[in-house]
């Protein structure tokens, strides 16, 4: 395996436990020197917070780990395609490679929808790579989904 999917298979991990929370399934890791500094998933409803995506998580958790806001050199692996909010604290954070899972055709700001960082006035842009585990991460949501269907 390699690392990329490694890293990836932690933020499964991650996505798992924030949908045996009842939150969307959505995990990331923040690797800084080949090493996990912070990992996370989707905490919206625990929190009662908007913003507490599995993204937002884990730059928080990496700037507070680093002691600072910067997070240059530290590359993010995330189950789901970011959000534009997501997007913009990517690129305000400095992150230096965003690894990204599964497309978000609805929701997504990078490769998807207003494609954040292709605007010119994007400040920062990470280098992206799409379609780490693609089907794991696409699996994970679709079988979410689908039990919350099931119950209504």
């Amino acid at each position: 395996m390699t690392a990329k999917a490694s890293f990836m298979e932690s933020a499964l991990e991650e996505a798992k436990l924030a949908g045996n929370r009842g939150e969307v399934p959505v995990g990331a890791v923040l690797v800084y020197k080949g090493e996990i500094i912070a990992s996370d998933g989707n905490r919206t409803l625990e929190l009662k917070d908007p913003t507490a995506h599995a993204e937002i998580l884990v730059i928080r958790k990496g700037a507070e780990n680093l002691d600072n806001e910067r997070l240059y050199n530290c590359d993010l692996y995330v189950t789901l395609e970011p959000c534009p909010m997501c997007a913009g604290a990517i690129s305000f954070a400095r992150i230096r490679r965003l690894y990204y899972g599964a497309n978000d055709i609805k929701s997504g700001a990078v490769e998807s929808g207003v494609r954040f960082f292709s605007d010119k006035t994007c400040h920062h842009k990470p280098e992206v790579y799409s379609g780490i585990l693609e089907t794991e991460c696409s699996l994970i949501l679709k079988d979410f989904f689908s039990e919350k269907r099931q119950k209504i």
